[in-house]
């Protein structure tokens, strides 16, 4: 079993920036790097949405149109964590934001933007921004 939890999310004006965490623990001594890791989110009256995956190694990234250019998806395999650094935001980036991992299903196939593919998920954190 692998946990996930989310941290920093918060309040901010449109136009700031925010940088989420995501720190994995449980059964990831050693494996976490085999891991690929994504963030999703979910507005309110909305379906959850994908927002930004990295591959194991950090090498491959990959966004969601509305997100490209604005926010960047880094990890730390030495910390177990995952970070996704945002800029620029605006009201519309307004929801809940989930941290979720593939626990290394999909190694060596490349990372997914189906939320199917991913297998754990944390409880996710708040992102509220005020225009």
């Amino acid at each position: 079993q692998v946990q996930l939890v989310e941290s920093g999310g918060g309040l901010v004006q449109a136009g700031g920036s925010l940088r989420l965490s995501c720190a994995a623990s449980g059964r990831t001594f050693s494996t976490f790097t085999t891991y690929a890791m994504g963030w999703f989110r979910q507005a309110p009256g909305k379906e959850r949405e994908f927002v930004a995956a990295v591959s194991w190694s950090g090498g491959s990234t990959s966004y969601a149109d509305s997100v490209k250019g604005r926010f960047t998806i880094s990890r730390d395999n030495g910390k177990n964590t995952v970070h996704l650094q945002m800029s620029r935001l605006n009201p519309e980036d307004t929801a809940v934001y989930y941290c979720a991992t593939d626990g290394g299903l999909r190694l060596g196939i490349g990372i997914s933007q189906r939320e199917s593919e991913y297998i754990y998920w944390g409880q996710g954190t708040q992102v509220t921004v005020s225009s």
